[in-house]
């Protein structure tokens, strides 16, 4: 992934996250996940999407540090790195609700954030 273009990286991410919120779609809960085969299958989806958004997001602050600070804080850009840190390396100790959260309440503000920085391209 890191040979792709800093455009490529940035329009992956906005992909993943709408992609994220179809398969978010009808979950109210972080046990409805946990619910049936289904539902699981779309916790597993929408964390790969997240990991590899994550590892999008690695790559674009290894080639240039500065360039996401212009969208928001040292500290917002290193949890969302952080969080694919997790998935990779700590799946099993995922909590459906956490995935539950990010998918309900952090999604907007990334994909804000990430279209500023495609506006300053």
């Amino acid at each position: 992934m890191n040979k792709l273009t800093t455009l490529e990286l940035l329009d992956f991410i906005l992909e993943s996250i709408q992609i994220v919120q179809k398969r978010f779609d009808g979950i109210v809960s972080g046990d409805d996940f946990l619910e049936n085969d289904d539902n699981l299958m779309k916790l597993d989806a929408i964390l790969m999407r997240l990991q590899a958004s994550g590892e999008a997001l690695k790559n674009l602050d290894k080639r240039d540090s500065n360039f996401l600070l212009q969208a928001g804080s040292k500290e917002y850009w290193s949890d969302m790195i952080r969080f694919r840190d997790l998935v990779s390396h700590h799946y099993t100790d995922l909590q459906a609700d956490a995935v539950f959260d990010i998918c309900m309440n952090e999604l907007d503000e990334l994909e804000e954030k990430i279209k500023q920085l495609k506006e300053k391209l």
